[in-house]
């Protein structure tokens, strides 16, 4: 005999997680745009009340808390299915892809020193350096990364792909993936260089941010 399915969530329950996803991504959203931004503004654009709000999470700190320990578990789930690729280039580079799409680094640019991590953050973000320490590794082992790199030029390369920002979301992706492919090549031991993937980036899309309102 089989086991049956489990029981579907009631509608209450379904209403929960609903609104639980509407608020955190109104609350990246929010503080992407604006780290001092106040929780009332997460309500506001999530379209809850601030009382549904608090039934979830007790304040401020312990929502930028679970954005950002949701990015750090995304973060380590792409490192470990990377760490079964047996290539181990195509290991890093399409970890490296999947983190960058997925913009998990925003939070870690705009959000750091905003709030207190707790030690099972802690945990997962030694777990993930650790990961991402073998994904380099492999390649320094095979010889596909240039000598010299470290773990600590991935990083910066994370944040600076992270950085790029345009107010079309669609453009911000095709420019973020374009910028991966230039510093993926200067990551290489022996770069074959593919053309670069998207349109260039033009003035005008670049010098949005000093237009006044």
């Amino acid at each position: 005999m089989t086991e049956t399915n489990a029981a579907p969530l009631s509608g209450r329950k379904q209403q929960a997680a609903r609104n639980d996803t509407v608020i955190l991504d109104a609350a990246r959203e929010v503080f992407l745009a604006d780290p001092k931004a106040p929780i009332a503004a997460v309500a506001e654009r999530a379209g809850v009340g601030i009382s549904a709000l608090y039934r979830r999470y007790t304040g401020k700190e312990e929502l930028l808390r679970r954005l950002c320990h949701d990015g750090l578990l995304l973060f380590t789930a792409q490192a470990e299915a990377a760490l079964t690729e047996p290539d181990p280039w195509r290991g890093l580079t399409g970890f490296l892809r999947e983190i960058v799409d997925a913009d998990v680094h925003s939070l870690t640019v705009h959000l750091a020193g905003t709030f207190t991590p707790t030690p099972e953050m802690g945990a997962t973000a030694r777990r993930s350096g650790e990961l991402v320490a073998r994904l380099v590794q492999r390649t320094h082992d095979n010889g596909s990364l240039r000598p010299d790199a470290v773990l600590g030029d991935i990083t910066l390369l994370l944040e600076s792909c992270a950085a790029v920002r345009v107010p079309d979301p669609v453009r911000t992706r095709e420019l973020r993936a374009r910028h991966l492919a230039l510093l993926l090549d200067g990551l290489a031991a022996d770069p074959v260089r593919a053309a670069l993937p998207g349109p260039a980036p033009a003035a005008p899309e670049l010098n949005w941010r000093w237009r006044t309102p």
